[in-house]
């Protein structure tokens, strides 16, 4: 028997709210069905012996129901559905992947072995460019907006707020650390019924 099933997941903090699908099959058996979820950090520096200005990233996954399963393993390259490379995870549902160059996408995919050593058919995929700018929000205690910007380590960014998505205005500017991403608290948003942010790399 096999099931198809479709999740949804929101992103909120620019600008509307952005939906991503993915889809997973899962066949019935020793290994049931695992889930990959984009569970990704905000892009970081990756040090040790990842040559320098390289990335990582946290992948995160729905593990297997079933009992027997022991180990995964993530699968990842810069195709879709052409893995050039693969970790071993162990007995956990997280990992982070580190080496990642900026601006290139990457393909990750997780498979489950059983106590037999059999190995599950992959999960679904999900894509990633580290280094990719995004801005997210959160709101403190007062209701002020904290910015959470990350992209590219060492690069400078606009943040630009509107009311009606036509009209954007320059608010504040950051430049990203060693960890690729800075924070921005708009102190006049209590000013506005509603306000919207996106970002744009500053030349």
């Amino acid at each position: 028997m096999v099931m198809q099933i479709t999740i949804e997941q929101s992103v909120k903090g620019s600008t509307g709210t952005w939906n991503r699908r993915a889809q997973i099959r899962r066949r019935t058996g020793v290994l049931g069905g695992i889930l990959l979820i984009a569970l990704f950090c905000i892009p970081i520096r990756s040090f040790g012996t990842t040559p320098l200005g390289s990335y990582s990233a946290l992948l995160a996954w729905v593990g297997s129901p079933s009992p027997a399963v022991v180990s995964y393993r993530i699968y990842y390259g810069t195709a879709s559905g052409n893995y050039t490379a693969s970790v071993t995870a162990g007995n956990v549902t997280s990992k982070t992947i580190t080496g990642l160059a900026s601006g290139t996408t990457y393909f990750f995919a997780v498979t489950a072995s059983d106590t037999n050593g059999l190995t599950g058919a992959f999960s679904n995929e999900i894509s990633y460019a580290p280094g990719t700018p995004t801005v997210q929000m959160h709101a403190t205690g007062n209701q002020q907006p904290i910015l959470k910007v990350s992209g590219l380590i060492g690069a400078t960014y606009d943040i630009m707020a509107t009311q009606d998505l036509i009209t954007w205005t320059v608010i504040g500017t950051v430049t990203l650390d060693a960890s690729a991403s800075a924070n921005f608290t708009d102190l006049n948003a209590a000013s506005y019924s509603q306000r919207f942010y996106r970002i744009q790399q500053a030349p």
